[in-house]
């Protein structure tokens, strides 16, 4: 079984990510109600499916535990065999790049919404409370008094 809390470290930051549970036990990944990632949290054959790229699908399932996902080889989704079958760096280059492949099908409307989204996140995570600043109108009453 792939680590889950490395797998949420990685794909929940992203822009308009959720997860939720399907099929019983796997817990799938989204962007904009689309799948990008699914990880079973029980054994099983697989313990990683995520698309990719046509050229990264065929340089993929040439390696060893790698396999063309059942059920998804068709859309070009890889599945891991094993969760060292690629080191974790290229693996999450892989998992951003699944996120981007599936974010650019989405309709523009629902992408600028998601933009729109993590702009917001981002900036209430840094605006910082500070002094209030003086309005004109606060000066200038300041001022006739």
């Amino acid at each position: 079984m792939i680590d889950i809390d490395w797998l949420r470290k990685i794909c929940l930051p992203l822009p308009g990510v959720t997860e939720q549970i399907q099929w019983g036990y796997d817990l799938v990944v989204k962007v904009g109600g689309k799948m990008f990632a699914v990880a079973p949290l029980e054994p099983a054959p697989v313990c990683l499916s995520f698309k990719c790229s046509d050229e990264s699908f065929a340089e993929l399932t040439e390696r060893p535990k790698i396999i063309p996902a059942p059920y998804l080889a068709r859309v070009k989704w890889v599945a891991l065999e094993s969760p060292d079958a690629i080191a974790r760096g290229e693996l999450s280059e892989l998992l951003r790049a699944s996120y981007e492949l599936v974010f650019a099908k989405l309709p523009k409307r629902t992408q600028e919404e998601l933009k729109g989204e993590a702009s917001r996140k981002k900036n209430k995570r840094s605006s910082k409370p500070g002094p209030k600043k003086k309005t004109r109108k606060s000066v200038h009453r300041k001022n006739k008094n």
